[in-house]
């Protein structure tokens, strides 16, 4: 399996049996992501969610660290000289951070995130984003912006209400402090956690199987999970009774129907 290097070999990603590997690959930053390192992510993300070769995305990282958040000597670079503009900083936070989350949470591939250890500030919500969490017993996860003296970026104030609760969000948005895995499992934000010499495996395992999934059914129930929060129940209703009509010109619907009444595996094609 090639692998092929994308933003100085900064990312790199690979396709294989249907699954999308985005590695971050500079574990002598603690993986800690640049402007261009963000805008790799984001390329190979809308490409996954348009190539139908591919069925699910792996979103993982290389050395110790998942990803220390943005890389704040890249950013305090950019930031020098100059007048400050109104509206600078929101653009700038919008086309990029938030875009990067929104790249995930929008890919119409199931996304997983495999977190072997500390994933903090925007690597947080990387790996919150995803739709699976397969974290190693090492891992951590660390809302870091306050220790910064910054606010909350990169969707955190959408997306950790979302997964714990308005209380709970408010406390590790205002103390900045380390949740481990065990508490993470406990408070629902990883699906599984393990350990660090089975990560890969366990992560390995659902891919495998999303791999062969109906692709177009999860697909549209991803969309259906995530909106569900934002929307009143006559319009979750509604959307739902859209996408299963949707589904249901589906080859994979057909297929289904089809190997439940023959009594066989399905052989699910994505589409």
């Amino acid at each position: 399996m090639s692998v092929e290097p994308v933003a100085e070999e900064a990312v790199l990603h690979a396709d294989s049996g249907g699954i999308r590997r985005i590695i971050l690959n500079r574990p002598e930053a603690a993986n800690a992501v640049r402007p261009q390192d963000r805008d790799a992510i984001i390329e190979l993300l809308v490409d996954a969610d348009a190539d139908h070769a591919v069925r699910v995305v792996v979103i993982e990282a290389r050395g110790r660290h998942f990803c220390a958040g943005a890389d704040v000597k890249a950013l305090a670079g950019s930031r020098t000289g100059g007048e400050k503009r109104v509206t600078e900083g929101m653009r700038r936070i919008m086309t990029g951070a938030q875009r990067l989350i929104a790249s995930v949470l929008d890919c119409g591939k199931p996304v997983i995130a495999v977190v072997q250890g500390p994933a903090a500030g925007i690597g947080a919500h990387l790996a919150l984003a995803a739709d699976l969490v397969v974290a190693s017993e090492e891992a951590t996860f660390i809302e870091s912006f306050v220790r910064r003296g910054l606010v909350v970026d990169g969707g955190g104030a959408y997306l950790l209400p979302r997964r714990l609760g308005m209380q709970k969000a408010k406390e590790l948005a205002f103390f900045g402090d380390a949740v481990p895995a065990a508490e993470a499992l406990a408070l629902g934000l990883v699906n599984r956690v393990v350990p660090a010499e089975e990560l890969a495996a366990t992560a390995e395992d659902f891919a495998e199987r999303l791999a062969v999934a109906p692709t177009s059914a999860i697909a549209l129930t991803k969309r259906l999970l995530n909106a569900s929060p934002d929307g009143d129940r006559a319009s979750a209703f509604l959307a739902e009774g859209m996408a299963q009509e949707i589904q249901s010109y589906a080859a994979d619907s057909g297929e289904g129907i089809r190997s439940f009444v023959e009594r066989r595996p399905p052989e699910y094609r994505g589409w």
